[in-house]
């Protein structure tokens, strides 16, 4: 089929009619899809279950020091689960706080830290009259939404698959002192599934802020999610980096094995420079006297090392990566050459990025969801939900079963074409 933009109106016109009809069978098929979250599938959620016959009320719940993990203590983590973790995020475990379930939960302690007590020493950032944050676009909204709370001006930075625009990162954070962060997804982002490049890593290293206090939140969160074997992203290490370079104490780095074994109750983890970690705890020994021991144990008694986590990894990636391609397969198959978007073929992570007409998400998404898809609001990958194309879409196939990932993904072609059509339509009949 030739380009939606190449057609006559009569043939557009024909094209909407036989699309209609289409849309029409769906609508009465009574759909209820959820493609809304990057959220794992319950067979992902059973290859983790062996995890819950690590421990039981038979076993030794001692650390080889001799820390009783039932008992109050050791505020950063036990030094296994250090070990783990410090291998899954390539960083000294001695640089390392582990957390409970959550890195998002982390992320949003580390802006509050700062809000009201500042960062090793600098101007707690409530009293500043104006905060800013860089926010690489399309991203992740969780991310947005924790600075938006606060308050914090946010600045979108265009996303390319080498990384965030480094031109415009390294002009404004050398010329700003109100900018105080940047949020960075840095492997298989989300939602593109772009993986920084060398050069962007290293640009980052040396980028000479302003502000004394600019920290990377560096949120790694797709570190080991590969799709393919014979295709994973590398990346570049920021904190070695930083430190080689001169600017140690630029980055907190998060991870977290939420989407490695339940997300609901995985563990979290922090690595940044001795600096930054002695400012942590300095709030941190207030906040708690440790996080779930017997948790992070169970993790290290599952996995035994980064070995069994990386071979559990492929267990993951044997079960979305047909997900995945069943995705990719309907866009080029149904939207292939019509020229209305264009969209990512990443190599892991839990998204894929689609970009259609400017000005048509908002719509596709709300036909979508009518005919019963949910998926994430248009909007959501910028700030404060305002897509100034209002063009992209973030795919999220992890979570459905594949009959019905396969009825979502040509549903979702099905209102591409159908709004893109229109747009086209109309656009032709007004000029």
């Amino acid at each position: 089929m030739k380009a939606y933009k190449d057609m006559t109106k009569e043939e557009l016109a024909a094209e909407i009619e036989v699309l209609k009809a289409e849309y029409k069978k769906y609508q009465d098929m009574d759909l209820h899809l959820d493609m809304s979250r990057g959220k794992p599938c319950r067979e992902q959620l059973d290859i983790s279950m062996g995890m819950m016959d690590a421990l039981n009320s038979e076993a030794d719940l001692s650390c080889a020091d001799g820390t009783d993990c039932r008992n109050y203590g050791v505020l950063t983590g036990i030094e296994e689960a250090k070990i783990l973790i410090g291998d899954m995020m390539e960083n000294n475990p001695d640089n390392i706080i582990i957390y409970g379930n959550s890195s998002l939960n982390v992320m949003y302690d580390t802006i509050a830290r700062a809000y009201t007590h500042g960062i090793m020493g600098n101007t707690p950032w409530c009293k500043l009259d104006k905060v800013k944050f860089l926010c690489p676009v399309p991203g992740y909204d969780r991310h947005f939404g924790i600075t938006e709370y606060f308050g914090i001006e946010m600045i979108p930075v265009p996303m390319s698959p080498e990384g965030p625009d480094m031109d415009m990162v390294e002009k404004l954070v050398s010329e700003d002192e109100t900018i105080k962060g940047i949020w960075c997804v840095p492997k298989y982002s989300n939602p593109q599934g772009y993986s920084y490049s060398d050069e962007t890593v290293r640009r980052f290293a040396r980028l000479k802020p302003a502000a004394k206090d600019f920290r990377i939140f560096w949120d790694n969160a797709y570190g080991i999610h590969h799709l393919y074997d014979d295709r994973e992203d590398y990346l570049v290490e920021i904190l070695a980096e930083c430190k080689r370079v001169g600017n140690p104490d630029m980055v907190y780095k998060f991870a977290s094995t939420s989407k490695i074994s339940f997300p609901g109750s995985g563990i979290a983890a922090l690595a940044t420079s001795p600096n930054n970690m002695e400012d942590i705890l300095n709030q941190l020994t207030h906040q708690t006297i440790g996080h779930d021991k017997v948790n992070q144990l169970r993790h290290v008694r599952f996995f035994g090392d980064i070995h069994g986590m990386t071979e559990h990894m492929k267990k993951h990636a044997a079960i979305i990566r047909p997900k995945f391609e069943v995705v990719l397969n309907a866009l080029e198959s149904r939207l292939g050459g019509l020229e209305i978007g264009t969209w990512t073929n990443p190599n892991g992570g839990y998204f894929i990025s689609f970009d259609a007409l400017d000005g048509c998400a908002k719509e596709i998404v709300d036909k979508a969801k009518k005919a019963g898809v949910v998926m994430t609001k248009a909007g959501a990958t910028w700030p404060y939900g305002k897509d100034p194309h209002d063009s992209n879409i973030r795919i999220a196939p992890t979570y459905p079963n594949i009959e019905d990932l396969k009825l979502a993904a040509e549903l979702f072609t099905l209102c591409v074409r159908l709004v893109s059509a229109n747009k086209i339509y109309k656009e032709k009949t007004e000029a």
